[in-house]
């Protein structure tokens, strides 16, 4: 799988880490920023660039890193048809894949460590959308995205 990573300056070193580990599993990853500790990264570039590259089909899923995750994932969720979920532990990284079939896993550098992310990551990766009862969910969500972006595009 094509993987995009993106992050501000707070995880730099956590990013590096996560990708290595996805590689060495076999996926491609792409970095979409930020690359240097010492320059500070406004977390809304990097989400954006993961998201955007999501939607054009350059990668297929995203990981998103920031102190918190928080931000990160609500700069990527303003793009339509993302799906970006913050998660802290392995088992919310598995149940956002198989019921809400997000396409980014988020999560915070000061939040997680180096092991635990590693575990969010697999969780996510090696989870399946389950559809059914859960697709008909996350249509409403897309119904929703639809329903606000021709509000701002009839201004």
């Amino acid at each position: 799988m094509k993987i995009g990573f993106g992050c501000d300056h707070t995880a730099i070193e956590l990013k590096h880490i996560l990708m290595e580990h996805l590689k060495e599993q076999g996926h491609e990853c792409v970095d979409f920023g930020g690359y240097d500790p010492k320059e500070k990264v406004d977390f809304p570039v990097p989400g954006l660039k993961v998201a955007e590259a999501i939607m054009s089909g350059e990668v297929e899923k995203g990981v998103l890193i920031c102190g918190t995750g928080i931000g990160i994932s609500l700069a990527a969720n303003k793009v339509p048809g993302i799906r970006a979920a913050v998660c802290s532990e392995p088992y919310s990284a598995k149940m956002t894949v198989e019921h809400n079939n997000a396409n980014i896993i988020a999560m915070g550098a000061r939040v997680v460590g180096s092991e635990l992310a590693k575990m969010i990551v697999d969780a996510f990766f090696n989870a399946e959308f389950q559809g059914g009862r859960h697709e008909a969910r996350v249509n409403m969500i897309t119904d929703i995205e639809k329903k606000y972006s021709l509000k701002t595009d009839n201004k």
